[in-house]
């Protein structure tokens, strides 16, 4: 199982997200479990070591960052990824790479190329694996509405084999 870094959602801003969730679910739509966070992944390697905290420390230390999540987007074709774009601000971006690069070391065998500087797209995930049917609903409930400001507070390390999650800051 992979490792990854992940922001999370101030209160709100998750709230606001789990209920496009349940409004989802409630149309027969796969979603992230309730046991799930909403995050936006900024890193994923097989491995992260443990000691990438110590490492982020300075990095971290500015929040809360302002997020502002956007439109809908699709990944995959078949069976699709459904999720909303975290608009990439400057903050953002700049954070990403600091933490893209500060993880590096700590990344094994190597941080995977769709989280790399100029690859990322930074999206929080509403439902995986829709089927044809699903899109034209999934859609309408993904959209609304338009746009959510919040904050990201902070940023954590998933450990997907162990499947748990590691406050960082």
């Amino acid at each position: 199982m992979v490792h990854s870094l992940e922001l999370v959602f101030d209160d709100a801003t998750e709230t606001a997200i789990r209920a496009l969730w349940t409004r989802l679910a409630a149309d027969g739509i796969r979603t992230p479990p309730p046991t799930a966070r909403p995050h936006v992944t900024l890193a994923v390697a097989d491995r992260i070591d443990a000691q990438v905290g110590a490492a982020l420390t300075g990095l971290i230390a500015g929040f809360p960052l302002a997020c502002r999540v956007g439109g809908v987007l699709l990944f995959g074709r078949d069976r699709p990824v459904l999720a909303r774009l975290v608009v990439p601000s400057v903050a953002l971006l700049e954070l990403h790479a600091a933490i893209g690069a500060a993880a590096a070391p700590w990344s094994h065998p190597a941080l995977r190329p769709t989280t790399a500087v100029g690859r990322w797209s930074p999206h929080v995930t509403l439902a995986r694996r829709l089927t044809a049917d699903q899109l034209g609903p999934a859609l309408r409930v993904a959209a609304r509405p338009a746009e959510l400001h919040g904050w990201f507070v902070g940023v954590r390390h998933w450990d997907g084999g162990a499947r748990t999650a590691t406050a960082l800051s």
